[in-house]
Formats: structure tokens, C-alpha cells, sequence
């Protein structure tokens, strides 16, 4: 099994989920008491909260590449960054990196493409729903064109995320709100809807909504499994 290498802490209620899923799916393929190798290192998120805010990018992508060369070193082969929207960075974490990086959207591209869709929405934070950097890779990769939500609601959405998802809030109301916005993309023709944020699966489930859900925690999880036990 190789070492996955996890970038944490945005949230730390996601990166609990993806610590918990790795090792929970070593022991279902594995079988006895078999768990993940694995390292973390965690962020504290408030810092890169008011950064994303500041919209201070190129700190933000600094921040990152540090995180994923300082894992390599400390053994992991293979490196996967626990949020979809720090995926922005991608291209400036690699440059120098020598061990693969798995992009949370290429986890998902492929099981989209492998289900025959050809046009899914997307939630997330708003700097993923709106920059191209999750999108272009779907479109261009994979053939998936990507419908997201009108400005007020990907405002609730992003709003949502930062003020009660990221803290462990999980409330009745907001699920209410997010299935009216999945209703509202599937009545433009979305096949299915990415929760593009590794909190919203915390709020969203399958049985919540009529059309597929893409979990991108769990998508990511699988295609990090693959790789570290081929």
C-alpha cells in the first residue's frame, strides 16, 4: 500500500470524513484489521477563509505548495488536497512535486463520464462555482458541461458554506434551500449535481434529491484507494 499524503483542515469536519472513509474502505477490500497509511497536515482554516476572502490567491497557492512538498517528504506517494476549492492551486503545487496529485475533479470527471452524463450542476464555494479551474477540466477532459445556480442563490450557497457548514451546522433549513436549488438545475437540464464542496455530502444525501449526487469526498477517496493499492 502506498502512503497517501492528506492536505487537511479546510475543513477539519471534511478531512475527519476523508481520515475515516480511507480507512474504512483498507479494511472492506483488505479484509481483517487493515487500515489506511496515510500523513496529514491540517490547516487552521481561519487563516485561509479571510485569505480566499482578501482574495489573496498566489499566498493561498504558496500556502499549498509548501503543505503538498512537505508531505512528499515526510514519505507520502501520493498526495490528495482534502477541499475542492484550493484545487485553484493545482498547477503551482505540482510544479516541484515528484509524486502524483490526484485533482478532485478528475476523481469525479470520470465517474460522470462513465454514467454516460453530459451535463451536471455544480455547488460549491463560489470561487469554485464561478473560476473555470473545476469546469474547464469537466468540459475539456471529460465532456461534462457544467451548469451552476443563478447569483442570489450561489450567494446562499457560498454563504451557507462559510457560516454554518465549516462550524458543524447542519440545519433543516438550508437542506430545504439546497434541494430547491438542485430542483432548480435539474429543470435546466442538469443530469446530476456535484456537491463540488467537501461539507455539502455533511448536509446533502442521495435520498435528499430526485437526480444523481456526485460526492466528490467519496469519489476522491475511491480514486486515491485505487492508485495507493494497484
Amino acid at each position: 500500500m502506498k502512503t497517501i499524503g492528506l492536505i487537511g483542515g479546510m475543513s477539519w469536519e471534511s478531512s475527519a470524513v476523508y481520515y475515516r472513509l480511507l480507512n474504512e474502505r483498507v479494511g472492506e477490500i483488505l479484509g481483517g484489521s487493515h487500515s489506511c497509511q496515510c500523513i496529514m497536515d491540517s490547516v487552521d482554516f481561519d487563516h485561509i477563509e479571510r485569505l480566499q476572502h482578501d482574495n489573496k490567491w498566489g499566498e493561498l497557492c504558496q500556502i499549498m505548495r509548501d503543505k503538498a512538498l512537505k508531505l512528499e517528504k515526510a514519505g507520502a506517494e501520493i498526495i490528495l488536497l482534502c477541499t475542492n476549492t484550493m484545487h485553484v492551486c493545482e498547477s503551482e503545487m505540482t510544479a516541484d512535486l515528484n509524486v502524483p496529485f490526484l485533482h478532485i475533479a478528475d476523481a469525479t470527471g470520470q465517474v460522470i463520464a462513465y454514467r454516460g452524463f453530459e451535463r451536471v450542476g455544480l455547488l460549491g464555494t463560489r470561487f469554485t462555482m464561478e473560476k473555470d479551474f473545476y469546469s474547464k477540466i469537466l468540459k475539456e477532459k471529460y465532456k461534462v458541461d457544467v451548469i451552476i445556480p443563478s447569483v442570489e442563490d450561489r450567494d446562499l450557497v457560498h454563504n451557507c458554506i462559510y457560516k454554518e457548514l465549516v462550524r458543524g451546522q447542519f440545519l433543516p433549513s438550508s437542506k430545504k434551500e439546497f434541494q430547491r436549488i438542485i430542483r432548480d438545475l435539474q429543470a435546466q437540464g442538469a443530469q446530476g449535481v456535484i456537491l463540488g464542496c467537501t461539507e455539502i455530502p455533511m448536509l446533502i444525501q442521495q435520498e435528499d434529491v430526485e437526480i444523481p449526487v456526485f460526492d466528490t469526498t467519496s469519489l476522491h477517496v475511491e480514486a486515491a484507494l485505487k492508485s495507493a493499492l494497484n
